[in-house]
């Protein structure tokens, strides 16, 4: 049996989500919710759905529900499900402070109810390749470059884009933090656009990170070395290479990658995960460790400027 699942908020991100909830077999598109109705209408007609003018109407008729709305009001958005028994999915980063978080996390906990949060790269079938030969990072670089997106311009490129990076890294080293050092440029907007952070964590590992939402290109990469190997992953492409030393030559190898929609995995398991209620991947923890992480870059970053 299909779970009932719906969409709150169906701007660029939102309306992807109700693409692939309706092509889901294990999900029932039930309706979508979005502040402007016109806007919910016209992606309900699109995905064979119905918008519906009340938030309170959609969540009696769902079990679940995807919350892509600003990141100012995730938080309510998440409360008013988690309090009505619905499981919530809510997009990165999960809120804007690391308070709200928590209440977020703690109503969860409280009702038993799934809080997963949209760290998409997560479900990138590079990450279990990367996952597979891991065993002690010692350096990380991550690039993740992309045009103007004239969308999510309530939080900078930290919150916007970096964060993906974070997530990742906090879950590949697995050790506290020593020290960060951050820079950041506002180009486009008041906040920053460019950024870089230095992270070094207490058993020696080091991540440099960079986001920037004004490249003219579009590019999201990491690099990780460890004593035996150095892989190169590219998240877009969903492609790789392995280098190993073999005497006192490096060998390179291929990493094979059984390509597939990082949205469609990532959903397919919320849908999975609210139907057995059992433990995201991502949940309201690692979410709210990537947003700890990156609120101290910008906050480093603004004492700066």
């Amino acid at each position: 049996m299909s779970l009932p699942v719906g969409v709150i908020g169906v701007g660029a991100i939102g309306r992807n989500h109700a693409r692939i909830y309706a092509e889901l077999p294990t999900a029932d598109l039930i309706g979508i919710y979005d502040a402007d109705f016109s806007r919910a209408q016209a992606v309900a007609a699109e995905f064979g759905t119905v918008a519906v003018a009340d938030l309170d109407d959609l969540i009696s008729r769902v079990a679940a529900a995807s919350v892509s709305t600003p990141t100012v009001t995730h938080r309510e958005m998440a409360t008013r499900l988690l309090s009505a028994g619905r499981h919530v999915l809510v997009e990165k980063p999960i809120a804007d402070s690391v308070d709200d978080a928590k209440a977020m996390i703690d109503l969860a906990q409280e009702r038993g109810l799934v809080l997963q949060v949209g760290h998409i790269e997560r479900f990138n079938p590079v990450m279990s390749q990367l996952e597979a030969r891991l065993n002690s990072p010692r350096f990380i670089e991550c690039h993740r470059l992309s045009p103007f997106p004239q969308r999510s311009l309530d939080i900078g490129v930290v919150l916007d884009l970096m964060i993906h990076d974070l997530e990742i890294v906090l879950h590949l080293v697995d050790s506290p933090i020593a020290a960060i050092d951050a820079v950041g440029i506002p180009v486009l907007t008041r906040r920053e656009d460019i950024a870089n952070a230095r992270i070094r964590f207490e058993n020696g590992c080091v991540a440099n990170i960079t986001a920037s939402r004004i490249s003219p290109e579009r590019l999201r990469k990491i690099r990780v070395f460890q004593s035996d190997a150095y892989l190169s992953l590219d998240y877009q492409d969903q492609s790789g290479w392995i280098y190993r030393k073999d005497g006192m030559e490096i060998a390179r190898e291929e990493v094979e990658v059984e390509k597939d929609e990082p949205l469609k995995c990532e959903l397919a398991a919320f849908v999975d995960c609210a139907t057995k209620g059992s433990q995201p991947k991502v949940g309201g923890s690692e979410g709210a460790a990537a947003l700890n992480v990156a609120l101290e870059i910008t906050r480093i970053i603004e004492a700066a400027n």
